[in-house]
C-alpha cells in the first residue's frame, strides 16, 4: 500500500477536490444542460441566424421584382420575355444558338 502515499494521491485524498472534480465532470458531459448539448444548440442557432439573413435578402429581392412588375412597362416586358407574348400585328423572331441549346447525347 506505500503506492498510495506517493505525493500524487495526495490530491484524491481531499473530499472537496473529488467532489468539485465530479460536479465539473457531470456538468461538462452528462447534465441535461452539458456544455456539449450547449454547443450544439449554439451552432445551430447560428445556423438558423444564417437562413434568416438568407431569406430576408430574398424577401429584398423579391420586393424588388413586385415593384417591377406592379408598373405597366414591367409587366409587359415580363410577358415578352417570359411568355413570347406580342402585340397584334407583329411577328417575333426567337433566335437560339448552338451552345445554348440543350441536345441529348447518345453515349
Amino acid at each position: 500500500m506505500t503506492i498510495f502515499k506517493h505525493k500524487l494521491f495526495k490530491p484524491l485524498k481531499n473530499k472537496y477536490l473529488l467532489i468539485l472534480v465530479g460536479f465539473i465532470v457531470w456538468m461538462l458531459f452528462w447534465d441535461a444542460n452539458s456544455w456539449l448539448i450547449h454547443n450544439e444548440l449554439n451552432e445551430e442557432i447560428d445556423d438558423l441566424n444564417d437562413e434568416k439573413a438568407y431569406y430576408k435578402h430574398e424577401i429584398e429581392k423579391d420586393n424588388k421584382e413586385t415593384k417591377k412588375l406592379s408598373t405597366e412597362k414591367g409587366l409587359e416586358k415580363f410577358a415578352r420575355e417570359e411568355y413570347y407574348m406580342k402585340r397584334e400585328n407583329e411577328e417575333i423572331f426567337i433566335i437560339e444558338y448552338e451552345d445554348s441549346l440543350k441536345v441529348k447525347t447518345n453515349e
